[in-house]
């Protein structure tokens, strides 16, 4: 059983091969990144942005990771999610864009 059964961004489920256009937000809207993890125990969770820890928490398993984070800057930025349970390690980049302003159209 893996440890981690899905991961959703923006609740979209993520996919680095899906157009990232699905997953952009302006700068100060919300993004939320989910785990939706499987097994016994805790897991370890941890998100972070170049360096920056956005979240950071125990899970209880079975159970979800919920982050909740937005940026007063636009750009692409590149986040790490790693999660720690059940003698596995899971590592996952995300991409992270952010627009100047909402899409008008």
């Amino acid at each position: 059983m893996k440890l981690v059964k899905l991961v959703k961004l923006n609740n979209l489920q993520y996919n680095p091969n899906r157009d990232p256009e699905v997953y952009r937000r302006p700068v100060n809207e919300e993004f939320r990144l989910q785990a939706m993890l499987n097994g016994s125990g805790t897991a370890q969770c941890r998100f972070t942005v170049e360096g920056e820890t956005l979240c950071e928490s125990s899970v209880s398993l079975p159970g979800s990771f919920d982050c909740k984070f937005s940026y007063d800057t636009a750009g692409t930025r590149m986040g790490d999610l790693e999660i720690e349970g059940n003698g596995e390690t899971y590592h996952q980049k995300i991409r992270i864009d952010v627009l100047e302003h909402a899409w008008i159209g």
